[in-house]
């Protein structure tokens, strides 16, 4: 581009732009000012975008810190004025109030269908009389606090999912007919800060009201572990709790109850006496309480005449209670999928082998040998289950293909062992090994080394 100084001087002849480029012609410095105003609108313009967007954040920021202001004024507002006093109320909570207030469970509130009692408690029996002490003081503290007995003021029920615990619980309140307040432990903590321990207060101010009353806490756990590897908020629960459980005397009526399977891993605070220092184990049902506790699920439901509850007692060993109602169940859904009138031992066969081994594979492919290889395999387990002293007696042999498995055996114990049998790790009878020298010193009993040296050959 070129700049001339005057507009006549430009050759505006046809066809000169074929042989020499073309001049543009501007006069004095207009090219420069157009530049310029140019550049100065278009700032103006990104200024201007710039502060709308700023002003569209910032309300859009107020906005949104008002709304979360409402939500917790109404939530503390809530529990201040209605929180507690809804609990005892019959009517359906506010949504404002559902979230902060206690579940409460009252004996003249709840159906008949869903009260609880030690009558409905199988399989625990020393359990369920550990935890009459604190039916007793419920029913009459009198006869405690006049002879300066205090009980514990926390119950923990420890044991393995699905032992029972959250129903013995319940079956304390319903047997002394007294309120009854339930929270799980992961209800406590949620997006904001500090509603855990909120929560945690109106729950103890709500049964303080109710006293004499019954605090229960399921999956402690949750709130309750070690606070050496909990985050900050957690942490604040958990010492709410602390103060809420030093905040009241056992003679005032209200006794907690938690229920765990993790109590190792429970922070050391929360178990020291004053606190949790009671701690009923709820363990695994044995092969009387399995009887029990299946003759409670049967015995609401048509079975034919030649169920034998021993046998399937001694077949579901390490099942817990909610495992046999669950197995009654199956059995239950098979009967009427088939459309039978009662519940036959071979349906509750089919269904123990579906809970133990998985559904049955109909459509898996196996040829002649190898149908045969399994059934080899698996009277190998039966056959040296049964040549071997003091093995559990064989209950069945199957080659039905079910989960992972070709074929299985079962054996059916009768009772359940808990001494440690397995060599080298009792230490009443020592590692098995055969010293190859003198100088190292045996650990094993005088009758196990008799034993090694029979088999072994030494004389």
């Amino acid at each position: 581009m070129r700049l001339q100084a005057t507009a006549e001087q430009a050759d505006d002849s046809p066809g000169s732009s074929l042989r020499r480029p073309l001049h543009v012609v501007v006069q004095g410095g207009q090219l420069g000012s157009a530049h310029k105003g140019m550049g100065l609108l278009q700032a103006v313009w990104f200024l201007l975008l710039a502060v709308l967007l700023l002003v569209g954040l910032g309300f859009c920021w107020l906005v949104g810190r008002q709304v979360v202001r409402g939500m917790q004024e109404a939530r503390v507002q809530a529990t201040s004025s209605t929180g507690v006093a809804a609990v005892a109320a019959a009517s359906t909570p506010s949504p404002a109030a559902s979230s902060v207030e206690p579940k409460e469970y009252k004996k003249e509130e709840v159906s008949e269908k869903e009260q609880r009692t030690f009558a409905d408690v199988r399989g625990c029996d020393e359990a369920k009389e550990e935890l009459r002490e604190v039916v007793e003081f419920l029913k009459n503290p009198a006869k405690f606090t006049r002879l300066g007995a205090k009980l514990p003021k926390g119950v923990l029920l420890t044991g393995p999912p699905g032992t029972g615990k959250t129903l013995l619980a319940r079956a304390v309140a319903g047997e002394a007919g007294v309120p009854f307040f339930y929270r799980a432990g992961s209800e406590f903590e949620e997006l904001y800060v500090g509603v855990g321990s909120r929560r945690m207060r109106a729950l103890f101010q709500a049964a303080k009201k109710k006293a004499p009353c019954i605090v229960f806490i399921d999956e402690i756990d949750a709130i309750g572990g070690n606070r050496k590897h909990w985050e900050n908020h957690s942490r604040k629960t958990l010492n709410q709790l602390l103060v809420e459980m030093d905040g009241f005397e056992s003679s005032e009526g209200v006794i907690v109850m938690a229920a765990t399977n993790l109590a190792e891993t429970l922070d050391a605070a929360l178990k020291r006496p004053g606190r949790f220092d009671r701690q009923v184990a709820v363990p695994l049902p044995d092969i009387q309480g399995r009887i029990d506790i299946l003759d409670y699920y049967l015995g609401s439901k048509p079975v034919a005449g030649e169920v034998d509850r021993d046998l399937i007692a001694r077949q579901t060993q390490g099942f817990s209670g909610a495992d046999l109602s669950n197995l009654v169940n199956e059995a239950a859904l098979l009967a009427a999928k088939q459309g039978a009138d009662l519940i036959t031992p071979l349906m509750l066969d089919s269904s123990f082998d579906k809970i133990r081994m998985g559904v049955e594979r109909k459509n898996v492919r196996r040829t002649a040998e190898g149908i045969k290889r399994t059934a080899y395999h698996e009277a190998g387990h039966a056959l040296v289950a049964m040549h071997t002293p003091g093995a559990s007696p064989v209950h069945k042999a199957t080659i039905v293909p079910r989960g992972h498995a070709l074929g299985m055996v079962t054996q059916a114990t009768e009772w359940a062992r808990y001494m440690v049998t397995e060599c080298g790790l009792n230490d009443a009878v020592g590692p098995m090994y055969v010293a190859e020298s003198s100088s190292k010193q045996s650990t094993m009993s005088e009758s196990l080394k008799q034993q090694v040296d029979e088999q072994v050959g030494f004389s």
